[in-house]
């Protein structure tokens, strides 16, 4: 009923839940301090994991918002950690505050954001591994 870290746990063994009865081995999650991504640890057994954050800069210059322990913590542990910019933002956003206009990428995530900002975000995190060279079993079977 409310958005918020308390669905996290849930949300992700959900995920785990129906992936499993899809046949399916990975995870693809959004994750800004690696909470959700420790988390998953715990909730996603059995799965690859990778965790996509914000690009550096996002908060503070040059700075990466996942705090770099937090990063070793999971790399250690196999997540694969993917820091990138917004696929369905990024450039468009700036520009759009300071320019009026209509921007394509921002139409889709708005677009996507009337399913929920878990749906935009979904995706954009997709799209965001994908970019980052991650490669994912849907991938890996349309190459052999």
């Amino acid at each position: 009923d409310r958005p918020g870290k308390t669905n996290t746990s849930r949300t992700l063994k959900a995920a785990a839940e129906r992936g499993r009865a899809l046949g399916l081995d990975e995870i693809v999650l959004a994750t800004t301090s690696g909470e959700t991504a420790c988390k998953a640890l715990e909730c996603c057994e059995g799965f690859k994991l990778t965790a996509v954050t914000y690009h550096c800069g996002f908060k503070a210059p040059f700075e990466s918002v996942l705090p770099e322990d937090i990063r070793r913590e999971l790399t250690g542990r196999g997540v694969q950690v993917v820091t990138a910019t917004h696929a369905l933002s990024g450039v468009e956003r700036g520009l759009s505050k300071k320019h009026a206009g209509l921007y394509p990428v921002l139409l889709v995530a708005d677009t996507l954001k009337l399913f929920g900002q878990g749906t935009k975000v979904a995706v954009e995190v997709a799209v965001m591994a994908a970019d980052a060279g991650v490669p994912v079993a849907a991938a890996r079977a349309r190459r052999s």
